[in-house]
């Protein structure tokens, strides 16, 4: 087994960046973070104290009124200067992401690639919403405008299962906006998120403009930021538990939001579906990131009969075992661990509770190994059948590597179920049917529709769906979060 080398084995101890300065915590308090596949500390994380909290918001609305001001063309230039940058370091992002995250090594550069779209999104869509709107002659001697002006200050948190992904969903669109942020990062991966710092640094933003607040397991000082009149707002990628109790915040203090939560979503086969075609799309779906992705299922409604029902399963259940786990360092890696070892007990109990429930699991993951890595968060691919739609586990997100085999009768009953859910991220058919996809698409209740795809993940400059309990605000994230982060002014000029 050849690794590529890490970018370093320990990133010591991190600090927080205020001001346009990496500064220490005034709580002089760190707490530890590992390397998912060898549980080893690869580096501390700072705890921010009330005061840290306080300058950092200070900070932003202090530089806010200047960055609202810079022509957008400048501020697009530094958007297009972050794009370089990424660019430059893309391949040792990708990597630190590995190290503090736990994927694969060629997940971690899709998801690097997947920011500077954001990022190139963000920059373009400049030159086109900031034209505003003009009506001339809208009655005698009247003319109207509609401008587009920035809000304010934001808090952005991003989560442990895509940190790097999550952060440019948001950071990008509020800086060429004319916003300025306060980023809150999941303790989970604090080296990721002190990564993307050092990119906006290198850039070359003004001081002020981004700010980054580790806060460890802290959650009270989420409501003293949001509560302060300062901060216009807050996008999150996270749980649905943590989205409504910001919404209830949001919606106490009149703030902006646009707050993703949970999904449970489901990749439907058809009977005129290519077998290894849809295992393919199964295996990427169910098993990529190692099941902790927003958009991954593990839900796999097959429709038809018992032969096509055990076609589908012999070549998932083949493919399944094969896939190769270690340390994702290791290109020939297909499954890397859990990144943490509460996530990985999390899906253990999860599969444990899918067996009092009933459902019979035809491939157990719960006692993989990977020889060197003893100690690291690794659960294999595991497979379940004779599952039903009123189980917890057919309802509720594992965000582990699980798929959930359900039998189906026909494309009314797997879109009925879908419906029935309190979710709505995301869900996917494959077939050789346009009828089938078409009815699929526009039946579904979910934000994210894919046809013969295993992740529907739609390119930047598209908002990210999202429906019912998976989302909480008023407008989703990437494209669409332009706006939150803008707001509206019609001027009515009158001449004659």
């Amino acid at each position: 087994m050849s690794l590529l080398p890490e970018v370093s084995k320990n990133y010591g101890k991190l600090d927080l960046y205020i001001n346009g300065k990496w500064v220490k915590p005034k709580t002089n308090k760190y707490f530890d973070t590992t390397n998912p596949a060898t549980d080893k500390v690869i580096a501390q994380a700072p705890i921010a104290s009330p005061e840290d909290v306080e300058r950092a918001i200070e900070t932003a609305h202090t530089a806010f009124k200047k960055w609202k001001n810079v022509p957008f063309r400048d501020r697009a230039k530094l958007i297009f200067n972050l794009r370089d940058t990424f660019m430059r370091h893309h391949e040792e992002l990708a990597r630190i992401l590995v190290q503090d995250h736990g994927c694969t090594v060629s997940d971690g550069r899709g998801t690097i690639s997947r920011c500077i779209e954001n990022i190139e999104a963000a920059g373009s869509a400049m030159y086109s919403l900031l034209k505003g709107e003009h009506v001339d002659q809208l009655a005698t001697g009247i003319d109207c405008y509609l401008l587009r002006e920035p809000v304010g200050v934001f808090m952005i948190i991003t989560p442990g299962n895509i940190p790097m992904h999550a952060w440019s969903s948001f950071v990008p669109y509020a800086l060429a906006c004319g916003c300025t942020v306060i980023v809150k990062p999941s303790l989970q991966c604090p080296v990721s998120a002190d990564a993307m710092f050092k990119m906006l640094d290198e850039a070359g933003f003004p001081p002020g403009v981004a700010n980054l607040l580790h806060m460890g397991p802290e959650r009270e000082l989420n409501k003293v930021i949001l509560s302060d009149p300062r901060v216009r707002g807050v996008g999150l990628i996270g749980s649905t538990r943590v989205a409504k109790e910001l919404f209830e915040i949001c919606g106490k203090y009149g703030k902006r939001s646009s707050l993703n939560g949970n999904g449970k979503n489901t990749i439907v086969v058809m009977p005129d579906a290519d077998a290894d075609q849809a295992v393919g799309y199964i295996l990427r779906g169910c098993f990529g990131m190692s099941g902790q992705r927003c958009l991954g299922s593990d839900n796999v409604a097959i429709v038809g009969d018992n032969k096509t029902y055990k076609a589908i399963k012999e070549k998932l259940l083949e493919a399944s075992a094969a896939l190769k786990m270690g340390y994702g360092l290791d290109e020939t890696v297909e499954l890397g661990p859990l990144t943490t070892l509460k996530g990985k007990n999390q899906v253990v109990s999860f599969i444990e509770s899918g067996l009092k429930s009933g459902a019979k699991l035809i491939l157990d993951g719960r006692k993989a190994q990977v020889k060197g890595y003893e100690k690291g968060y690794f659960l294999g691919a595991s497979v379940f059948e004779n599952v039903t739609p009123d189980m917890y586990i057919a309802r509720e997100e594992s965000f582990g590597p699980l798929c959930n085999l359900l039998r189906m009768d026909d494309l009314d009953q797997v879109i009925g179920w879908i419906n029935s859910t309190n979710y709505g991220h995301s869900a996917c058919i494959v077939t050789e049917s346009g009828k089938a996809a078409r009815k699929f698409t526009r039946e579904c209740e979910v934000g994210n529709v894919g046809v013969n795809a295993g992740i529907p993940q739609p390119y930047a400059f598209f908002g990210l769906g999202s429906k019912k309990d998976s989302f909480f605000g008023n407008s989703k994230s990437r494209m669409d979060s332009v706006k939150m982060f803008l707001d509206e002014k019609t001027v009515t000029l009158r001449w004659v």
